[in-house]
């Protein structure tokens, strides 16, 4: 069926309680539904694109969350400031709030949510279990109490931890060995209370290999309560997810009613209104009908496109329309879900492979910065959510997503097909994202045939990661760079040909120049330039071309041309082929993006590099991303062994453990719990033990 258009509700303004993509998505639907919509804003975004399209936008506070998006007060009184009759609270933030939905209605608008009784049942994972097993619908085997580890062991190996009043993933450890589980529970209460000002925790049995599988419902104020099919949310990182689809390429027809029926039933046994969300862990294959209830997610889902491309609803219309009295006008039967979509997350977010103990993983951290330039893709069955713009100011305050790229087609192969090339055609220069990564993901062997898991992603991750920078990009870099120092002819036309970066000499062919790069996580390159070629040598002394190194660039390169330079793209030929480059100037270098990579490339000095005064062998260990360190684990002076965990700097709602890089003493700490930190900041120092090698 398709989507009733631009009908009126009962409210003629709805201020939208959220920012980035989402704030952008929910503005959209207003605006087509002819409602006026207004946006709040922190001053960190006050130049952000929702603030930009919305038709009022209202200051909240400073940066921090507490202060601005999450202060109940200041969120009513712009609504009433600006004569808004509901509030829609996105996702996050204050969504799944009790609290927050009780003072909307309280202050006699129209909140764009469930009742805040329901949000209370299913928001506390304990009781809504319990609702939900007596309505007859199948959970997880699990415990809590105040003796976790009791109910933990009763249950065996391996378990999952949970807080109790949280949702997203977010605190969420899997624990394989019993030794580990008091550290585990510490942490995962720690980062409960932080992020939910609860900490209380449940443990349920893990379910080795488990498909996530969840199921879109929508209800009425009249109690009826439909589903629009399952969405496959199983390609996870660290529990978060990143891919999503619909419908799953598991399920049957029998076990697809089944669930639905049982998402209805958990739905009823809350009293919902609105859209939501029930998510189902799926053991196995699951193809038999072994799916138990994880939890209810009462707010719109960040996975929302993928069923609006396949139902052809807008449920943001349809949350507008139940919250101001509509019943649903159709039925069950009446909604068919056609074609295949599949949504992927692309985030501010850096990859950094490590090793320890012969186990290769991959850790994703915060990546901050202004973004400088931004395309995003269309085309046939292609669908972005977007919030950022040139200009964005990408911090750590809040959740490094930055856009959703869907794709939809008549069959799967096709929608994987088009959500590949449509982040291809993705752009962000001025911070890093896992675009590239999103790619590869999506061509694994197992995700083109539908077998996954939830544990997919983190055992595969070291194998998605791009090898390293594509000697294109080098190559690239270097023209432009060269390009940058041509001078400008006289009035008379007339070149100082020692002011031309070519290598010119008296009595022969123009020497080659070399141009030094560095690349974060990488080693320095030097890039040889000669008339109509490039030659790459690594630190190591190899290089693309043929022969080794020699550090004087003679050797022959590979073919390689600018065919035209702009302001934002330039026209790269490298070894036959033309290839499109984006491009950006930053101080220092310039952003390169190129198939969905970017890349930021730095003038090397390898005089400057090689300055410092720190003992032989000494590693400081810097802060990955800006944000506070929330635990000190170690004193100067301390032993420590290799990958140790020293401390914990926690940004963008995520810890990151802070490691020893090999076995010594820890003979400085610069920061103490509770201290801000900047990205690069030095944090500690471990000196190898005399005789160690480090």
């Amino acid at each position: 069926m398709t989507a009733t258009g631009g009908g009126r509700t009962g409210f003629d303004t709805v201020l939208v309680a959220n920012r980035g993509e989402i704030a952008v998505r929910i503005i959209r639907t207003l605006r087509r539904m002819g409602l006026t919509s207004v946006a709040v804003h922190s001053d960190a975004d006050a130049g952000a694109r929702h603030v930009a399209e919305a038709d009022v936008a209202v200051r909240l506070g400073p940066a921090p969350a507490a202060e601005s998006y999450l202060h109940v007060e200041r969120l009513l009184a712009a609504a009433e400031r600006t004569g808004a009759g509901a509030v829609h609270p996105g996702y996050g933030f204050l969504a799944e709030n009790a609290a927050f939905a009780r003072a909307v209605a309280e202050a006699g608008l129209a909140f764009v949510g469930p009742p805040a009784e329901a949000i209370e049942v299913m928001g506390d994972k304990i009781r809504a279990k319990q609702a939900v097993a007596a309505a007859g619908v199948p959970v997880v085997p699990g415990g809590h109490g105040e003796d976790l580890l009791a109910v933990a062991r009763e249950l065996g190996m391996p378990v999952l931890l949970k807080p109790s009043a949280g949702g997203g993933g977010k605190g969420m450890r899997l624990v394989r060995d019993a030794a580990r589980l008091p550290e585990e529970i510490e942490a995962a209460r720690r980062t409960a209370r932080s992020a939910f000002g609860d900490d209380t925790l449940l443990v349920e049995r893990w379910v080795d290999r488990p498909r996530h599988i969840e199921v879109q419902v929508l209800a009425d104020g009249a109690g009826r309560v439909l589903h629009l099919g399952e969405r496959e949310c199983s390609l996870q990182r660290r529990h978060q997810k990143i891919v999503e689809e619909a419908p799953s390429p598991l399920l049957d027809e029998a076990t697809r009613a089944a669930m639905g029926r049982a998402a209805v039933r958990a739905a009823g046994a809350c009293g919902y209104r609105g859209a939501g969300t029930v998510e189902f862990i799926v053991a196995g294959h699951g193809v038999g009908g072994e799916h138990y209830f994880m939890e209810m997610n009462t707010r719109l889902q960040v996975e929302h496109p993928v069923t609006e491309l396949v139902t052809g609803l807008d449920l943001v219309e349809w949350q507008l329309r139940i919250a101001a009295g509509e019943e649903l006008p159709f039925g069950q039967d009446e909604i068919a879900c056609t074609g295949h979509a599949v949504e992927a997350r692309v985030c501010a977010e850096t990859a950094r492979l490590t090793e320890a103990d012969g186990e290769r993983r991959v850790d994703f951290l915060p990546s901050t910065g202004p973004v400088l330039l931004v395309e995003e893709p269309a085309g046939e069955g292609v669908r972005v959510d977007s919030g950022i713009a040139a200009g964005t100011e990408v911090g750590a305050h809040y959740d490094p997503l930055l856009a959703k790229v869907v794709a939809h087609g008549p069959d799967r192969p096709t929608a994987l097909r088009r959500l590949r090339a449509a982040l291809g055609r993705t752009t962000v220069l001025g911070v890093e994202t896992n675009t590239a990564f999103l790619r590869a993901l999506l061509d694994h062997p197992r995700v083109r045939s539908g077998d996954l898991h939830t544990g997919l992603v983190d055992a595969d991750a070291a194998e998605l990661l791009p090898d390293g920078v594509p000697e294109e990009v080098y190559a690239a870099a270097a023209l432009l760079r060269q390009a940058a120092l041509e001078p400008t002819p006289g009035p008379d036309g007339w070149l100082d040909p020692f002011a031309v970066p070519s290598g010119w000499r008296l009595g022969g062919r123009p020497a080659p120049v070399p141009h030094r790069l560095r690349a974060a996580g990488a080693e320095p390159v030097t890039v040889w330039v000669a008339e109509g070629s490039v030659r790459i040598e690594h630190r190591s002394g190899s290089g693309s071309g043929s022969g080794a190194g020699s550090g004087s660039g003679e050797e022959r390169g590979t073919p390689a041309r600018l065919l035209s330079v702009g302001e934002r793209e330039a026209r790269l030929e490298y070894a036959g082929r033309v290839l499109r480059v984006t491009h950006a100037p930053v101080p220092g270098g310039r952003w390169l993006g190129m198939d969905g990579g970017a890349w930021r490339l730095l003038d090397h000095d390898p005089v400057v590099s090689r300055g410092g005064t720190a003992q032989p062998g000494a590693e400081s260990l810097t802060a990955p991303m800006p944000g506070t360190v929330t635990v000190v684990k170690a004193a100067v002076g301390d032993a420590v062994a290799a990958g140790q965990s020293l401390l914990v700097v926690e940004a963008m709602k995520m810890e990151h453990p802070i490691v020893a890089p090999h076995a010594g003493t820890l003979t400085a700490l610069e920061v103490a719990a509770g201290d801000t930190v900047a990205m690069d900041q030095v944090l500690a120092v471990v000196t190898p033990d005399p005789g160690e090698e480090p």
